[in-house]
């Protein structure tokens, strides 16, 4: 996915990272591809965390829209309200983001407030909620505000690479604790 969205045909930062997924050929293949693998990543991961069942829980939600997202493409330019007239998949595909992204937020939410969480995931989880919730407040904001450029764009592209870096910490700390021991063999295959 990220060779898609650097190398494709996209607008670079200046458009959603959606973007990337528009049109044919081999940029939107690799973008669809990309998304799959993330999903297939947060239900590893959920399967890791089973013992913080929220997080498990939201994690698999979060594949399903990833799922979603990566299946119905928007238009070209991925158009939102309220800046731009919108289509039924361009809502689809739009909400399915969001909520993918939300899902993860909450999921960071969740290993922090669990009481069967251990210090180091805790840690993680918050040190990416602190970091996630204001982004994503940004990026909410500007979608609103602004609409789709450069702003959203770097913004958007922040969050995303603050939620992959969360889930791999969190793959990789959950593979070195012994309180998950059972739950190792979903990170490490």
């Amino acid at each position: 996915m990220t060779v898609a969205v650097v190398a494709g045909p996209g607008p670079g930062l200046r458009g959603y990272v959606s973007e990337s997924g528009v049109g044919e050929g081999g940029s939107v293949v690799a973008y669809q591809s990309g998304l799959l693998a993330l999903a297939v990543s947060l239900l590893l991961l959920a399967g890791a965390l089973r013992p913080v069942r929220a997080a498990a829980w939201l994690l698999v939600a979060g594949a399903g829209a990833t799922t979603v997202s990566a299946t119905v493409s928007c238009r070209d330019g991925c158009p939102l309200p309220p800046h731009d007239p919108v289509t039924v998949t361009d809502l689809v595909h739009g909400g399915a983001s969001i909520v993918a992204v939300a899902c993860c937020v909450f999921a960071m939410i969740a290993v922090f407030w669990s009481p069967v969480s251990t210090y180091p995931l805790r840690r993680l989880a918050l040190i990416g909620a602190a970091a996630a919730l204001p982004l994503s407040a940004a990026v909410g904001l500007g979608m609103l505000l602004v609409g789709g450029g450069l702003l959203v764009g770097t913004l958007e592209r922040l969050l995303l690479l603050l939620i992959v870096v969360w889930c791999v910490a969190t793959a990789g700390q959950v593979a070195r604790e012994p309180t998950y021991s059972d739950c190792r063999n979903y990170v490490t295959t």
